[in-house]
């Protein structure tokens, strides 16, 4: 983890992982499949984003499986369920770069496998970076704006952006109060 308590990238695969595995066992290549396949979709393809191999997963007693071939079915230890929990647990950082929408995407897949004090806790965290990053967007149009070119018209889409999600974490919080 970075010194702030977020996930590094290597983290946020791990997380996923045994995220997915929480939900079911699954082989060995269907769970890099599945892993690959849900990085690729959110921030395209990523060198960061392989990660450690899932097989050091097993080495380190998080998932455990009869063999190394893909056809293995991985299920979760407690240890790797414990894992789970201290991960889904970690910080979130602002601004929202493509990295920590993958981290933020990863969580809201997974949420439902927390318990309701990390759920809480996860969701006013959303609240507070996207209102930190609506306030950062308003003084950049404050103080940039030039009403030439393009840059009002990207500003503005991202304000709504912005200000369409707060809502959304907003909404999830009151719900969960």
């Amino acid at each position: 983890m970075y010194r702030d308590n977020t996930l590094v990238p290597a983290e946020a695969t791990r997380l996923l992982a045994l995220g997915l595995l929480m939900e079911k066992p699954m082989s060995y290549g269907m769970l890099a499949q599945t892993v690959r396949g849900f990085n690729g979709l959110i921030v395209g393809p990523s060198l960061d984003l392989i990660g450690i191999p899932l097989e050091v997963l097993k080495v380190e007693g998080l998932v455990e499986g009869e063999d190394s071939s893909a056809e293995t079915t991985l299920s979760l230890t407690d240890t790797g369920r414990e894992e789970f929990t201290y991960l889904m647990t970690s910080n979130l950082r602002a601004p929202v770069t493509d990295m920590s929408k993958l981290i933020i995407a990863i969580k809201m897949r997974l949420l439902h496998l927390s318990d309701l004090k990390t759920q809480v806790m996860q969701i006013n965290l959303l609240v507070d970076i996207y209102e930190r990053q609506l306030t950062r967007l308003l003084e950049l149009k404050q103080g940039y704006s030039t009403n030439k070119g393009q840059f009002d018209g990207w500003l503005d889409l991202e304000i709504k952006h912005t200000t369409e999600q707060l809502k959304i974490y907003e909404k999830m919080a009151e719900s969960m109060a």
